[in-house]
């Protein structure tokens, strides 16, 4: 081993122009490479080997074993999970923040400082997002650790207005939670926390064909409660059919009752970015708390996502997440680390792809992708909904296609169409159920993406429907 380590370090050079060629073949092969595979080819088992292989041996095993099985999750014609891809000037990033290495928590001092970054970059992108530097904000893996950061600090916020300091008491009443059409991550990040998801209360939605919280019946829950403090969870977009929910209106509640609002716009709050769909946020600066994923429509890589909290809840957020027992002492921005105001004490530089993303396509350039990849979405919605084998489930309110298989006597075969689309590793899209109908979802979040891309799709799809006849 020690020899194997002091040769990969005497020729780091060669080590990684290898990784360098193989990742350059990748991206620039990457609209060919499969979306998907059929079967699992690492079947056999390998144990730790004793004196190890060194990094060039170890490449080629990896490429035996592995590289088959990594499929073209961040290429143009992956529209499952909201995956987003990755810039060019952000993968550079990347390759930067491991090489660095370093563990970014404070802003002063003798040792890593690297915090300054990762403050520039959320200015930056409250910037993009129209959002108002009133908010404090940072990096974490993705929307449950957003979700989970802020939603702590909304515990803490409504222990003090109950008189108790959860952080140090724990929870010892039920915490009421509003919400119309809660994400997952939303969920888990409750159940996290000790809240628990059977204390949601269910708003009614705004209509039939709506996942948006009805306003009427999200006052008539709140005067339920009496003046009793509670958390609302709203949606910058759903997952489903990426409806908003109405941010002026709960923003006029929010004069009349004590509540905390906390807005889920993991991917639907880059809809600020765009000059005709920017209203869909509008509003939503005076929330108390907001989740934004970069490594959806910011298009950065995996694990990248931002918690943004009110800086008037500075101190609350730091009695949640101090790294030590004994009470703060004086203004915690004064003497600022992010080891007392996230979760995690180790982190590596998750804002540095972000950050050179920002800066390398600014505005403009974001603009230009969100706006194509609506137009792309409304365009393949259109060609659906013009065909005798697809009707849309709901309408395409901005960048995600929500459809199933026309004929209704066809919901059995929903699952097995669509395992047979994703067989042919052409396209990637991912199942869903919507107002008791199986359905596919298909979210367009990539910068590749073009126009071809959805044709070869929908010729790909009406050949497959025609077998399903």
């Amino acid at each position: 081993m020690k020899e194997y380590l002091k040769n990969d370090s005497e020729h780091i050079n060669h080590i990684l122009d290898l990784i360098k060629a193989q990742g350059v073949e990748y991206l620039t092969t990457l609209s060919e490479r499969p979306t998907s595979v059929n079967n699992n080819p690492v079947s056999d088992k390998i144990e730790l080997p004793e004196s190890g292989f060194g990094a060039e041996e170890t490449l080629r095993i990896f490429n035996q074993r592995f590289e088959p099985i990594m499929v073209g999750s961040s290429g143009p014609r992956y529209l499952g999970f909201v995956t987003g891809g990755t810039t060019p000037a952000s993968i550079a990033g990347d390759w930067l923040a491991t090489i660095y290495d370093q563990n970014t928590q404070s802003t002063t001092g003798q040792g890593d400082i690297s915090a300054n970054i990762e403050i520039e970059t959320i200015n930056i992108l409250l910037d993009l997002l129209g959002l108002p530097k009133s908010f404090l904000g940072g990096f974490v893996t993705g929307a449950t650790m957003s979700n989970f950061t802020c939603m702590a600090v909304a515990r803490q916020w409504l222990g003090k207005e109950q008189g108790r300091d959860i952080a140090k008491d724990g929870i010892s009443q039920t915490i009421k939670v509003l919400t119309g059409t809660p994400h997952s991550s939303s969920i888990k990040s409750l159940s996290l926390l000790g809240i628990g998801s059977s204390n949601i209360i269910k708003v009614k939605t705004a209509g039939e064909d709506r996942e948006a919280i009805s306003i009427q019946d999200l006052e008539e829950q709140i005067t339920k409660l009496n003046g009793e403090p509670f958390l609302l969870i709203s949606s910058g977009g759903t997952v489903n059919t990426v409806d908003f929910d109405d941010f002026k209106e709960i923003s006029r509640l929010k004069e009349k009752y004590k509540f905390w609002w906390h807005i889920d716009a993991a991917f639907g709050g880059f809809a600020a970015c765009s000059d005709q769909y920017k209203h869909l946020v509008s509003g939503w600066e005076n929330a108390d708390s907001i989740t934004v994923d970069c490594h959806k429509w910011l298009n950065v890589p995996y694990e990248s996502a931002v918690f943004l909290v009110k800086e008037q809840y500075k101190i609350l957020q730091v009695e949640t997440f101090q790294n030590s027992n004994a009470p703060y002492l004086g203004d915690p921005l004064e003497n600022f680390g992010y080891l007392n105001f996230l979760p995690e004490n180790s982190r590596r530089l998750k804002a540095l792809p972000a950050w050179f993303s920002l800066m390398a396509y600014g505005r403009k350039g974001y603009q230009e992708i969100i706006d194509r990849n609506i137009s792309l979405a409304k365009q393949f919605g259109q060609m659906l909904a013009e065909t005798n084998d697809f009707k849309l489930l709901a309408p395409v309110r901005l960048n995600t296609v929500c459809f199933t298989l026309k004929d209704e006597a066809q919901q059995d075969k929903v699952h097995g169409f669509l395992e047979t689309l994703n067989g042919t590793g052409k396209v990637f899209m991912t199942p869903t159920f919507y107002h008791q109908q199986k359905g596919i979802r298909a979210a367009f979040v990539n910068w590749q993406t073009t126009e071809k891309d959805i044709e070869l799709i929908f010729e790909v799809m009406k050949r497959i429907a025609a077998e399903f006849v």
